[in-house]
């Protein structure tokens, strides 16, 4: 069998398990802050990070790991490794994906690069997918389809904790920006084809929780899924105590909280909660 090093960028949200994975690395996003530069995960935590928002001149910035960073990297890993397996952020939304593939070719070892179509904790279930699947035997060409069918079928949801961060980081127009502070609109971001847009409106967040649990009831009907994840900005409380409140409507679903990452919280903002499953991992009596 073929020796696989998986690779990831720091939006994804590893647990304990896929930190201490052995045959797993990360590659670090950088941001920006008046001028100093952060490496994600390495210099900056997320606490660290909202409190830098708080005082800053300038807006902040992100930017990928670069096509030398890469190649560094899959250079070391040639020494040890017949393939790699960077499963990344999704292209839509950062140059990562680009940065890999173009490190692939100034290497002699074969790299597949995988645009996840998504990023956080939910890019994390494609690299644990990957490993199931490596480990149940399945060739690395084999491994790569099923990712790439999985990653069709994952629906995600965000509410964004800041629309001033938001419009800073350049995410968001100055009129939505407008509009949405002025009105008290809270507006469901859906993460679709590796896009952010924009998929409902509502007037409070109460309100906007409410569909978004309209959605998760009308796809857990329809496709009997297993598990949910629910995404935080900084507050993991806030996060529990949605998770508390879904179990008690969804007693057969597995319900987990999962830290958004300092990359993302520079344009979502600290009290960003969102919540993201996989349509194609139903339950085993599907």
């Amino acid at each position: 069998m073929k020796r696989i090093a998986w690779v990831t960028d720091s939006t994804a949200s590893l647990d304990q398990e896929l930190k201490q994975h052995s045959d797993l690395y990360a590659v670090p996003m950088s941001i920006l802050l008046d001028g100093e530069q952060f490496l994600d995960h390495i210099d900056l935590t997320s606490e660290q990070l909202f409190q830098r928002l708080k005082s800053l001149k300038s807006p902040p910035k992100t930017s990928q790991p670069s096509v030398g960073e890469f190649k560094q990297l899959f250079d070391r890993l040639k020494r040890d490794y017949d393939v790699i397996v960077p499963i990344l952020v999704s292209a839509k939304l950062s140059g990562t994906v680009s940065s890999s593939e173009q490190a692939a070719q100034l290497v002699d070892i074969p790299v597949i690069t995988i645009d996840s179509k998504i990023l956080s904790y939910p890019l994390t279930v494609q690299i644990k997918q990957g490993m199931k699947w490596l480990r149940e035997g399945f060739p690395v060409e084999a491994i790569k389809e099923k990712i790439e069918r999985l990653r069709e079928t994952y629906e995600a949801y965000v509410l964004v904790g800041s629309l001033e961060q938001l419009h800073r980081s350049g995410r968001m127009s100055g009129l939505r920006y407008f509009l949405g502070s002025m009105l008290n609109i809270k507006p469901i971001i859906q993460v679709a084809d590796g896009e952010l847009t924009i998929k409902d409106k509502a007037r409070s967040e109460k309100k906007a929780k409410d569909k978004i649990v309209n959605y998760l009831r009308e796809f857990y009907e329809k496709y009997n899924f297993k598990e949910v994840y629910i995404l935080y900005g900084l507050h993991q409380r806030a996060a529990l105590e949605w998770k508390n409140e879904l179990e008690l409507h969804f007693p057969s679903l597995h319900f987990s909280c999962h830290p958004l990452g300092a990359t993302i919280g520079v344009h979502a903002g600290e009290d960003t909660i969102g919540i993201s499953w996989y349509n194609g991992l139903q339950r085993p009596d599907k």
